[in-house]
């Protein structure tokens, strides 16, 4: 029986992250009035989509399943997505205009410190990294050209629901500091098939 690999806690987080933006993104995309916003939502949302297969088919590889666990998170996302918000506002309560970090350290950073990682894993870790920062610029490109359009310049966040939302959404947002510290709970559960091998 091999030892479960030490980044597997990483891959579970980040296939769970995926799926959740993958499902607001595209509910998202389907509800704003602007065809250039929605022409970024559509090719971030195709990216996250894929990157949610990608990792949960790499966890399977391993000898495991990618866990869930049951939470509002994805309600919460999809309620704000389909308010009748501001493609704006959506994206500041999102926090979305904050993801690329230029130059300066972000969460990626320290991915590879863990030197265990298999060579199929770091592949998939690397296409996704570079993704990841391009979806970061593409996200703030977006965010500066409505803040460019929006009358008096970027309106502030007053309403109510709005404000309740994005105070909900937080926990939504706490799975990136999951990705930045690795965290490994919950853990993937090792796949029937290869569990029950491994047992005879």
């Amino acid at each position: 029986m091999t030892d479960k690999p030490s980044y597997l806690g990483l891959l579970n987080a980040i296939a769970i992250a995926e799926t959740r933006a993958h499902k607001y993104l595209c509910a998202w995309a389907d509800v704003t009035r602007s065809d250039e916003v929605r022409a970024v939502l559509r090719k971030v949302a195709a990216r996250e989509g894929e990157h949610a297969m990608s990792f949960a088919k790499r966890i399977n590889e391993l000898g495991y399943d990618v866990r869930r666990k049951e939470d509002e998170d994805d309600d919460t996302a999809i309620a704000l997505v389909t308010s009748d918000c501001s493609d704006l506002e959506k994206m500041e309560a999102l926090k979305l205009h904050r993801l690329d970090r230029g130059d300066k350290p972000d969460i990626f950073d320290d991915f590879f410190k863990d030197h265990s990682i298999d060579i199929a894993t770091g592949e998939l870790l690397g296409r996704y990294i570079a993704e990841e920062r391009d979806t970061g610029r593409l996200l703030r490109q977006c965010y500066e050209q409505l803040r460019r359009t929006a009358p008096g310049g970027s309106p502030a966040v007053a309403d109510d629901r709005l404000a309740s939302l994005e105070r909900k959404f937080d926990a939504l947002y706490s799975t990136v500091n999951e990705l930045r510290d690795a965290i490994p709970g919950p853990a993937p559960e090792p796949n029937g098939s290869r569990a029950k091998a491994r047992t005879k």
